[in-house]
This record gives C-alpha cells, sequence and structure tokens, in this order.
C-alpha cells in the first residue's frame, strides 16, 4: 500500500499481528491488588517519592472519580469490570538513556516493534513505558544544546516541579468526566516535552507505550509545552497483547500552544481487542497559534476519544485528521471538540472511517462558537466507508454557534466498496484482495500522507492486516 511512498528496507513494513500480541512473562503482577483504593493511590505517590501536593491532587481525583457515574452515552462500557484491573505494576526495570541497559526480554519488544532503529534514522528522542513506568528515555544532545526538555513525567515532577505544578491537569480537571478523575488519582509514566521560544525541532520526538500483563492498565500523562514561535511534531505509539481478558487504556494529554507556536501530535493506537482505549487529549492554543491532530485508531475492542482545541487566542486555528477502523466486535467512537473561544480562529476536521465484519465507526463531534468569537471559519468532513453488508456507522455532530459572523460547513457521506470499481481492477490483473486494498489506501491516503513516510507505512501496514482479518 502506498506505493508511490515506498523506500529500501521500511522499519515498519513487516509488522504483523504476532508482534503486537506476543507478550513477557509477567510475575511482577502476582499477588498485586486489582481495583483502585485510597491505599493503592497512597502507595503510587510514595513509590515515587512525589510532593506533597501531588498526593492530594491523587486522593481528590480518586474522590471524584468514586462519585462520578460511568458515561450512559457513546460506547457500552457497561461490561468494563474496573475492579478487575491492575492499575499499578512495576516490572523491575530501571530507566535508561541507553537502550543496552534495558532489559534484554524488554529490549526485545521494542526491537520487533522497530522503535529504537525509527531512533537511529529519524527521532529526536524516544521514550518507551512498559505497564507503569518508562524504561528508556533519551534527548538527542544537539536539541537538548537549545534548551528542549523532553523527560519522563516522573521525573519531570521532580526536576521542574514548577512548571509541572502550574500546567498539570489544568487543561483537562480530574471533574471533566470518570476517566480524567480515574487517571488523576492512578497516573504514572508519561511524557513532559518542553520547547523553548523560537526553537524549531525539525525532527519528530516519539514515546511508545506499551502494555504487556493480563488485565492490565495505563496511565500515561503526556504534557507538552510549545513556547512562542516554537514548533515541535511529537508521535505517539501503543499496543497490547490479546489474551481475552479486560485491559483499560485511559491516559490523558496535556498540551499548551503558546502564541505563534506550532504543534503537531500524531498517534497511531493500536491496542488489542482485550483493551477499552479511554483516552483524553486536549490542546490550549493560544494567539496565532497551530495545533494539529493527526490520529489513527484501529485494534481496540472500544474507543473513546475526541482530541480537543480550545482556540483561546485570536487568530488561533487548529487541524484535526484521523481514521478509524473498525473491525468485527469493534466499536470505534472517535471525533473531535473545537471550541472557538476568540475571534479571527479557524478549524478543519478532516475524519475517516472504515468499518468491516460488523464493526461500528461513529464520529462524534463539537464545533462551539462563543458570543465574542466573531469571524470565525470552521469545516467538518466526515467520510465513512463501508467494506460489508453487516457493518455501522454513525455521524453525531453538535454544532453550537452564538454569533452570527462565522462561516461554518459540514459535510458527512457514507459510501461502499463499489463492486464496479473492483471488478474493473481485477479486470486489469489484480487480484481482489489488492483491488480492494487499493481502494481503501485512496480514501485513507489524504490522511496518511501527512504522517512521516515510516509512520505511514506503519499505518498502512496496521490497516492491511485489519484488511486481511489478520487482527484478533
Amino acid at each position: 500500500m502506498l506505493q508511490s511512498r515506498t523506500m529500501t528496507d521500511p522499519i515498519f513494513s513487516n509488522l504483523d499481528r504476532n508482534v503486537f500480541d506476543e507478550a513477557n512473562p509477567s510475575p511482577y503482577t502476582d499477588g498485586v491488588e486489582r481495583g483502585v483504593s485510597e491505599k493503592l493511590v497512597r502507595q503510587i505517590s510514595e513509590d515515587k517519592n512525589e510532593p506533597e501536593w501531588m498526593l492530594e491532587h491523587r486522593l481528590k481525583s480518586l474522590k471524584i472519580f468514586q462519585e462520578k457515574p460511568m458515561p450512559t452515552w457513546g460506547a457500552d462500557l457497561s461490561t468494563l469490570d474496573l475492579d478487575d484491573i491492575i492499575y499499578y505494576a512495576r516490572s523491575g526495570a530501571v530507566e535508561t538513556d541507553d537502550w543496552k541497559e534495558v532489559p534484554e526480554d524488554i529490549r526485545k519488544v521494542y526491537d520487533r516493534l522497530g522503535i529504537p532503529e525509527a531512533e537511529r534514522r529519524m527521532l529526536a528522542g524516544v521514550g518507551a513505558q512498559y505497564e507503569s513506568e518508562m524504561v528508556y528515555h533519551n534527548l538527542k544532545s544537539q536539541w537538548e544544546d537549545l534548551g528542549v526538555v523532553f523527560l519522563d513525567m516522573d521525573v519531570a515532577l521532580h526536576s521542574h516541579e514548577e512548571i509541572v505544578k502550574e500546567h498539570f491537569m489544568k487543561c483537562v480537571p480530574a471533574s471533566d468526566h470518570k476517566f480524567a478523575a480515574l487517571h488523576g488519582a492512578v497516573w504514572s509514566g508519561g511524557t513532559f516535552l518542553y520547547v523553548p521560544e523560537g526553537v524549531t525541532v525539525s525532527d519528530p520526538l516519539q514515546a511508545y507505550f506499551r502494555m504487556n500483563a493480563k488485565n492490565m492498565g495505563q496511565f500515561e500523562h503526556t504534557l507538552i509545552i510549545v513556547e512562542a514561535g516554537a514548533d515541535a511534531h511529537y508521535i505517539e505509539g501503543c499496543s497490547a497483547p490479546k489474551y481475552g481478558s479486560q485491559a483499560l487504556h485511559a491516559g490523558l494529554v496535556e498540551i499548551f500552544v503558546r502564541e505563534g507556536a506550532k504543534m503537531r501530535y500524531s498517534s497511531v493506537e493500536n491496542w488489542s481487542r482485550d483493551t477499552y482505549n479511554l483516552n483524553t487529549k486536549r490542546a490550549i492554543v493560544e494567539k496565532d497559534g497551530t495545533m494539529e491532530w493527526i490520529g489513527g485508531n484501529m485494534g481496540s475492542g472500544v474507543t473513546m476519544l475526541y482530541p480537543c482545541s480550545v482556540l483561546a487566542g485570536e487568530g488561533a486555528r487548529c487541524d484535526h485528521m484521523a481514521i478509524a477502523f473498525a473491525n468485527a466486535g469493534q466499536w470505534q467512537d472517535t471525533g473531535a471538540k473545537i471550541i472557538h473561544a476568540a475571534p479571527h480562529t479557524s478549524s478543519t476536521v478532516i475524519s475517516k472511517s472504515i468499518s468491516k465484519g460488523g464493526g461500528c465507526s461513529v464520529y462524534r463531534g463539537l464545533v462551539k462558537i462563543v458570543a465574542t468569537a466573531h469571524d470565525c471559519t470552521s469545516s467538518v468532513e466526515c467520510d465513512a466507508l463501508l467494506l460489508d453488508e453487516e457493518s455501522r456507522t454513525d455521524t453525531v455532530p453538535d454544532i453550537q454557534i452564538r454569533n452570527n459572523d462565522v462561516t461554518i460547513a459540514h459535510e458527512a457521506k457514507v459510501g461502499r466498496l463499489s463492486e464496479e470499481d473492483i471488478f474493473y481492477l481485477t479486470s486489469r490483473g489484480l487480484a481482489e484482495v489488492e483491488a480492494r486494498a487499493m481502494i481503501v489506501n485512496g480514501f485513507i491516503e489524504p490522511i496518511v500522507r501527512q504522517l512521516p513516510l515510516e509512520y505511514a507505512v506503519e499505518m498502512n501496514r496496521l490497516i492491511e492486516l485489519e484488511m486481511e482479518g489478520s487482527v484478533g
């Protein structure tokens, strides 16, 4: 797929489902507490030697979590057993900036996923989280010399405490929803990225989050601050093996884009069918700032994910581009939330979904323009492709306009694989599976081309696996 963009020995082209489903032994989870309790929250904070204010934040979040009801809209969460999840597990590995020092069994996981090779070839820095803690984190010296800070969140809490305290869960408060509160109570690991004023980081940075144990939960916290006039690109990757029992991902991403800055956040989320992916991502964009979200969601049994941009400064803009693939037994409930809180702001959403084997893809979006945000423009385009008669797709837009000086466009289209197109391609010598893949490739190409080459190859390979029915 994406033949026009192939290269010699692409890093991710040989991925198959076994790469993701192969799990290491996890003796470190034997006898660990399941479910959430004050005792567990205090243990997490004590293990990390956190300042008192963070413990207080965790306990307050726990109280909110216990009081808030489960969401009753969107995907069905009634079968999620929160008391059977392991919320905190330490593999015993000590964080390092040298891949050779990562324990061999863990290092092999990342070698198979191609992360060390990607770092060597094209990345400014890499973080790798395994279960609840980072095992590797490194930033190339050329960026460190310019003042860029790229750290494990647990480390940043100590080394940059005042900056963390000023921003931590200010973009997404614990009161936002039940799983934000859960995250605030049990978060562990994640990434802290600080880009100084005027610095352009020309190479992407990446963090890869891997769950390994059965019934595991992962709650990494990503905090990104891009100062005035700076520019950066961060890539998130995720995966987990399939066990046939529930796992939970409830990470949280907070991004602060200062005046005239630009931030691109790309993610390729490929959790197993066991996983409930209930992630929260939000950015606050100041005057003339730009926020770009590029996302691919597949693999997980249930996803509820709606990256949000708050356009807080005059002239701010955002672009949301995403692909969701729902196969048999999957409910991909994804979309975008955009709040135009200042005049002369603009937003674009391009959402594409593919449904196969009875899977369900839902676009759920919000565009809100406040009364004082005049001369704003917003364009939302939702395209859905159904690969069979059993699959389903829905579009649930929420457009709230509080003044008349705006330009809004919303378009939703649903199509099926054309038998005529397939016949035409097969009559020209392509096998039917190749013909179907070519049509799907053309459908998703406008979004995939926004990724760096190697990650475009990875995204296409993952969708190819879904098309083959190999992911299960």
